[in-house]
Parts: C-alpha cells; sequence; structure tokens
C-alpha cells in the first residue's frame, strides 16, 4: 500500500496538465486572439482618439480614461494587417506595462475562455512573421486557431520605434 505522499505525486503532472488559463477574446482582422485575463485592466467601447505628433504609425494617439491619458496601440498596424474598413469602430483593451496603461485597439471583444494548459500549442512554423513576433503560441479551438498575444512584447514600444 503507498502511502498519500506518492499518491499526491502521482496526481502532480494530471493537475498540471489540467490547469485552466483564463483569456479575453478579441479579434483582429477575422483572426481569434486571446490576452491573458491577468493582463486585462478594463475594456473600453469606441473612444475620442486624439492623434500624437510625430508617433510612430501603430500608436493611433491617446485617449481619456477616468482622468488618465492612455496610449492608444492600434493592433492592426502593429501587426501589418490592412487598416480597418471606414466607419467600423474599434473596441480598447487597457493593459498595463511599467506602471503605464495602453489601449490595444482590436476590431471587437468577445467573451472570456478557460483554456486547459495542456491544449497550449507553440506557434506553428508556418505562422506569419508579424503574428510569431507577438504570439506566445496558439490554442485549436472547435472552429478556429487563437493566436495567444503576449502583452508585453505588443507594448514594447522601443521596438517599434525604428
Amino acid at each position: 500500500m503507498r502511502d498519500t505522499t506518492d499518491l499526491a505525486q502521482a496526481d502532480r503532472p494530471t493537475k498540471l496538465a489540467e490547469e485552466e488559463q483564463m483569456f479575453v477574446t478579441l479579434s483582429v482582422a477575422d483572426q481569434l486572439c486571446g490576452i491573458p485575463v491577468l493582463a486585462v485592466r478594463d475594456i473600453l467601447g469606441p473612444q475620442v482618439i486624439t492623434r500624437i505628433p510625430l508617433s510612430p504609425p501603430d500608436v493611433a494617439g491617446s485617449l481619456n480614461l477616468r482622468g488618465r491619458i492612455v496610449t492608444a496601440i492600434d493592433l492592426r498596424r502593429r501587426l501589418q494587417l490592412p487598416p480597418l474598413p471606414p466607419g467600423t469602430t474599434q473596441m480598447a483593451v487597457v493593459a498595463e506595462q511599467s506602471n503605464e496603461l495602453y489601449a490595444l485597439l482590436v476590431d471587437q471583444v468577445s467573451e472570456v475562455l478557460a483554456l486547459t494548459a495542456s491544449a497550449f500549442e507553440r506557434n506553428p512554423p508556418t505562422m506569419a512573421v508579424e503574428w510569431a513576433r507577438y504570439s506566445t503560441g496558439i490554442y485549436r479551438l472547435q472552429d478556429r486557431l487563437m493566436a495567444v498575444l503576449d502583452v508585453s512584447r505588443l507594448l514594447a514600444l522601443s521596438t517599434h520605434m525604428s
């Protein structure tokens, strides 16, 4: 008969594989993406964005969030995707980096998904370079792939100023 310590250790790999990760799902140019829930501070509907002179093209401008000035990053531009069709509104996913708030402009925010860590896969070799630079991996869902975005890489502004 094994003692309970052995049983607990035997179950550990299974529990790690079944650990759930929570993601806010969003879409950018019809691509489903996920951002870890803990990285999201707020979700905003369409906002008035003020252009910042001499800013990089992927910096859409700034917006006012309850009295705080927030830099808005256009994910379509950052990912080198076609611009949003005229008259279409964007939503903003607010994240924090180095005690500053940033709004990631996306086409749509959908739902929160709980996915098992064991279903996570590394970026496939066929993934476009622009996506692979900002993605930590993918989840294969029933009807599509979800790219998991790395918020710290998306917000590393110094890498985009060249």
